[in-house]
């Protein structure tokens, strides 16, 4: 499986099988913002819109590739305060169910962590559905729950469910972004 990080040019090149990814991700009942049934020119115009914040250095996006197709994705969103440079979201990792179970999760998330602290990023922080199977990787990956905020978003079949706040400390607080 190869994992490329992608620039402005190549994301928009892979938005179709991104967005095909995408889809594959809420069908499967994972709660990362969308809900079913999801429509794919939504799924397109979702990742059409990522290209500009790839472009101008907001965003970092790896995709996995098995070959055929993209089966995994996950992101850092950098915030563009001058006070909150050492940090960055980990968002929307997503695995294909057809590449679930062989690790692909835990090495796009390694990915994201190390490219993070190649940037100077000492303080990475995410949310995820309570109780779902990406809670349980986060948990083993040694990122460290911070608390719950119940009812926070409502998963693809519309139901409210709470959220899981995790972080992870990266290293020494030097900004360097």
């Amino acid at each position: 499986m190869i994992v490329n990080r992608l620039g402005s040019a190549q994301l928009a090149d892979s938005v179709g099988e991104l967005a095909d990814l995408l889809l594959d991700t809420v069908d499967g009942g994972a709660s990362i913002g969308f809900l079913a049934p999801m429509d794919r020119a939504a799924a397109v115009a979702w990742w059409k819109e990522r290209v500009g914040a790839v472009a101008a250095g907001h965003l970092a996006v790896w995709a996995a590739y098995d070959g055929r197709r993209a089966v995994g994705t996950v992101s850092l969103a950098f915030p563009d305060k001058p006070n909150s440079r050492h940090r960055a979201e980990l968002v929307k990792l997503m695995v294909h169910r057809d590449a679930r179970g062989q690790g692909l999760g835990r090495r796009l998330l390694g990915t994201a962590e190390n490219a993070a602290r190649s940037a100077g990023i000492t303080l990475l922080h995410l949310d995820t559905e309570t109780d779902s199977p990406a809670e349980r990787l986060y948990g083993s990956a040694g990122w460290t729950r911070a608390g719950v905020i119940p009812d926070y978003a409502a998963d693809p079949a519309g139901v409210l469910r709470p959220t899981t706040l995790y972080y992870k400390r990266l290293g020494a607080a030097t900004a360097t972004r």
